[in-house]
């Protein structure tokens, strides 16, 4: 096991996101929308839409990781969680005809800047970031929009929204203390080879703006 003294670049580049996180929160408007009964069934099918898009960006973006790092503990960390993006996309597409979804078109809408901001980022990132940046905005990103998506389970069971059985069970799962714990160990293999701390910060950062974006695009009605 590996322990937090031996993690210690890892930790304090997760303190000062928490310290980011505390001054100046990256809000969630789903969650701002539900606080005054506004969800919809429609904000959720944009969600959806929004998420199988993201999922084929991901696995495009692991996959150059991998090819950019091949000889770094980062290929077991992305080749782990590409199979769990892959996993997840059938029980993602299995909420599309239940939620009154086109098939055809499930994956292509909604369109605009911040329903494409997070595919664009991570692929951005996969090109010319290091490997603590990307590590870095991997443990940002699960444990930033795992409990996202908890709560808006909350705010849609709080609201009385009707929405199907699949669609609870793709959201209901949540981060894993593995792959985080793993993420770190590749943040700190990528801080003690000379990568810098300060800029694997501020893209991680940027990553949590751009789920920001993410849930802002599912709660803007066309």
């Amino acid at each position: 096991m590996t322990t937090t003294q031996e993690l210690s670049l890892a930790t304090s580049s997760v303190a000062e996101l928490q310290r980011l996180r505390d001054r100046s929160p990256v809000g969630n408007h789903l969650l701002d929308l539900a606080e005054v009964g506004g969800l919809s069934v429609e904000h959720l099918r944009r969600l959806v839409g929004i998420e199988l898009r993201c999922h084929i960006a991901e696995l495009a973006a692991y996959g150059m990781v991998i090819a950019r790092f091949s000889d770094s503990p980062i290929v077991g960390l992305y080749l782990d969680v590409a199979r769990l993006v892959h996993e997840a996309h059938p029980k993602l597409l299995a909420c599309v005809r239940p939620l009154g979804m086109d098939p055809g078109t499930a994956g292509t809408w909604p369109s605009g800047p911040d329903a494409q901001a997070f595919c664009g980022y991570i692929s951005w990132l996969a090109l010319h970031g290091g490997q603590a940046d990307n590590a870095l905005a991997l443990h940002t990103d699960m444990t930033v929009y795992f409990p996202g998506c908890l709560a808006l389970l909350e705010a849609v069971q709080k609201q009385g929204l009707e929405v199907p059985e699949e669609f609870v069970t793709y959201y209901e799962g949540g981060q894993s203390d593995e792959l985080e714990r793993r993420a770190l160990e590749v943040v700190e293999h990528g801080l003690r080879r000379g990568e810098d701390e300060a800029t694997a910060v501020t893209r991680a950062r940027h990553l949590e703006e751009h789920i920001g974006s993410f849930w802002k695009a599912a709660a803007h009605l066309d």
